[in-house]
């Protein structure tokens, strides 16, 4: 009876082990098809004790789902809500890349109206950068690096900038840089 004990034990064993062997040498033939080696190199040797166990078929290989098509690029599309990419620190901030020279490379908000001049009708403007060193003379709808000059009266400049602000719902504003300031006209 103790003898008996041991091999009802293994052949227990071995009927469980068969399924396992089954799927791992279905899976290891998959792999090996897939790497080009023969199917006949990767069978297990057969144990006597699994010779005398009732072999159970093998479960058929799943087969990989095939992936749908990742579209091509992705568009954020806002309707009303926030973009999620955009840093909340540097919201608006202005991104400066002087690659123009003169009026087209200097941004709206930091040029200083000096003068104003009337040359056959029409008024120039005297704009000073913000390195407080160069002076430009801007006409009626010149380009600066973030607007344009729309109007220049007798005494101030109408700039209409575009904003850079993904949160705004405007995309451009006017800016009026005056020649004299309110509290200097008092």
């Amino acid at each position: 009876m103790t003898r008996q004990l041991p091999i009802r034990l293994t052949v227990a064993l071995a009927a469980l082990a068969v399924p396992l062997l089954g799927s791992a040498n279905t899976s290891g033939q998959q792999a090996g098809a897939r790497q080009g080696a023969p199917p006949a190199a990767q069978t297990a040797p057969a144990t006597p004790a699994a010779q005398t166990a009732p072999a159970k078929p093998a479960a058929p290989p799943a087969s990989a789902p095939v992936p749908a098509s990742a579209p091509e690029g992705y568009s954020y599309r806002a309707e009303g809500r926030r973009d999620p990419f955009v840093s909340l620190l540097n919201r608006g901030t202005d991104v400066r890349q002087r690659t123009a020279e003169g009026l087209a490379g200097l941004l709206a908000s930091d040029v200083v109206l000096k003068g104003i001049l009337q040359n056959r009708g029409t008024f120039l403007a005297i704009v000073q950068g913000p390195d407080g060193k160069r002076q430009y003379i801007a006409h009626p709808n010149d380009r600066f690096a973030d607007g344009v000059v729309k109007a220049i009266t007798a005494d101030s400049m109408l700039i209409l900038q575009e904003v850079n602000d993904p949160l705004s719902l405007t995309k451009q504003r006017e800016i009026r840089k005056s020649l004299r300031s309110v509290e200097e006209v008092k």
